[in-house]
């Protein structure tokens, strides 16, 4: 008997669809907007768990970034390939993607790191960590408190670690939290940056 292989996309592939209905167009935009501002048009942003591009990665690529993307999703991504023909786009979990191979200015994780197993996160956190360009900004969205609940779309758990967890996690992999954030959906921002090299 053939292994069944697990659901990278923890569920948003059998419910894409109704996610693509159902995601609000306004819930993220000014916050991620105010992110991108941050950083010089034209540079290199990966967005982990892109899914189908509306709205966080038109808003990144209306702020004058070059972006990348990844979904685990193969019914995401082809929307977001519809919508975007000319961004690079890969289809695989987050922590298998080979845009991890070259590095970026930015990455930009939004409702992706609490899906997934709460092992896995911070391997995700330091691979993003380690493509970061120094001066590199990293946002994530994940509750700022340690909870687990029942995805209401998916059925599938989610895992928030909290902060004290992911401060913890960044710190380790050279990376400083900055700020933070709240948008309209009660979605808490980490934004943090990979320091620069102080010269000697």
């Amino acid at each position: 008997m053939t292994p069944v292989e697990p659901d990278k996309s923890n569920g948003y592939e059998v419910n894409a669809e109704e996610f693509m209905r159902r995601r609000n167009q306004k819930i993220g935009v000014a916050t991620v907007r105010e992110w991108c501002r941050s950083l010089p048009r034209g540079r290199s942003v990966l967005e982990l768990g892109c899914g189908y591009g509306q709205p966080i990665s038109q808003v990144l690529i209306d702020e004058g970034l070059d972006l990348y993307a990844v979904d685990a999703s193969p019914k995401m991504i082809a929307g977001f390939r519809s919508r975007f023909p000319g961004v690079p786009a890969e289809c695989c979990a987050a922590e298998d993607s080979r845009f991890f191979d070259r590095t970026f200015d930015a990455v930009a994780a939004w409702g992706l790191m609490f899906l997934l197993p709460a092992e896995v996160q911070p391997v995700v956190i330091a691979k993003a960590a380690q493509v970061l360009n120094p001066g590199g900004r990293f946002l994530f969205t994940a509750p700022k408190e340690a909870v687990t609940w029942i995805d209401v779309l998916t059925r599938v758990e989610s895992f928030g670690l909290g902060q004290e967890r992911y401060a913890e996690i960044l710190r380790r992999e050279g990376v400083e939290i900055t700020g933070d954030a709240v948008d309209e959906g009660d979605n808490y921002y980490y934004l943090t940056v990979k320091p620069a090299a102080s010269g000697v």
